[in-house]
């Protein structure tokens, strides 16, 4: 065996087997490996897309109070039932009136007009009609958590977050309606609105004040802030979504303001406070806590102002 067969020539060149030193600048550049065609592609630092992308992933990633199960085909279904409950209601109540008398129209209003209880009744009864749509609807066939899935979470008092305790929403409630009722004091036709006409009787009122602090928040907040207002603001965004839910509120109380549109407006204004309070919070107690303050500060300057509902306004 030569000094040839001590290192076989098998093709490969002489620098592969081999190598030469490097050069300085050679050691010092990092080696290149290849990358493997399974691998996704890498992007490079200060490319656009790499801030575009996940911004684009933030839009689709929605707060957990906004991760409702309902859908807009639910609520034209929610509505469709809200309207034909109401008339089967009120149809109810005049059959029951006028079961052993027979009234005429204008007979039926004027016995609900000096009966004020009866249309008390009549919306705690829808209300609860409302409810049971919702209860059956979510939490029966969809087998949700009712109150969870509706908004009602335990609200957590942060300042650095911009939320609050409990009291200090309930106490800017009372001050809302402070605000509210100065600023509609100089307004014309107000003592003659339909909604005071439950005034001209004790009973009446007083079960009206009853139905405003103990029902009312619980079944406005529970179905505008804790069931439409997630849905508008999942589809529409959160900002569409307050203004919507705002206006819906105001308008929903029309009738009884007899269509005053500055008071209607003041609603609405209300109604977007009481929504953005939901959406800052994530849940429906601080909404139900200012309409509760609201409420409560309404029906207590109602009895100071009458001396306990003993002096009411009389009847024309």
């Amino acid at each position: 065996m030569n000094e040839h067969d001590e290192n076989p020539d098998n093709g490969t060149p002489d620098h592969a087997v081999n190598p030469l030193p490097q050069t300085p600048a050679e050691i010092a550049a990092p080696a290149i490996q290849p990358v493997a065609e399974s691998q996704p592609p890498q992007v490079l630092a200060g490319d656009p897309m790499v801030a575009a992308i996940p911004a684009f992933q933030a839009k689709r990633i929605l707060p957990e109070d906004l991760r409702v199960s309902w859908s807009w085909p639910h609520l034209i279904i929610f509505i469709f039932f809200g309207f034909a409950s109401l008339m089967v209601v009120q149809l109810g109540f005049v059959f029951y009136v006028s079961a052993n008398r027979h009234l005429s129209a204008v007979q039926v209003q004027r016995v609900f007009e000096n009966s004020p209880q009866l249309l008390v009744e009549t919306n705690v009864l829808w209300y609860a009609l409302l409810f049971l749509f919702l209860y059956v609807t979510l939490a029966v066939l969809r087998d949700v958590p009712f109150w969870r899935s509706l908004g009602w979470r335990k609200l957590n008092a942060n300042p650095t977050a911009g939320t609050a305790s409990g009291w200090m929403y309930f106490f800017s409630g009372c001050g809302l309606a402070i605000f509210v009722a100065l600023a509609s004091y100089n307004m014309k036709d107000t003592e003659h609105l339909p909604i005071q006409e439950i005034f001209k009787n004790r009973s009446g009122a007083m079960l009206l004040m009853a139905m405003a602090v103990l029902v009312a928040p619980l079944v406005e907040e529970t179905v505008f802030r804790g069931y439409l207002y997630p849905l508008f603001a999942k589809s529409l965004g959160v900002l569409p979504g307050i203004l919507i839910t705002g206006v819906l509120f105001g308008l929903m109380h029309g009738s009884q303001l007899g269509w005053t549109w500055r008071l209607v407006l003041l609603l609405t204004l209300v109604g977007v406070i009481f929504t953005f309070a939901r959406a800052r919070t994530g849940t429906v107690l601080a909404s139900f806590l200012l309409h509760l303050g609201y409420n409560s500060m309404i029906a207590l300057t109602s009895v100071i102002a009458t001396r306990g509902f003993q002096h009411l306004p009389m009847s024309p």
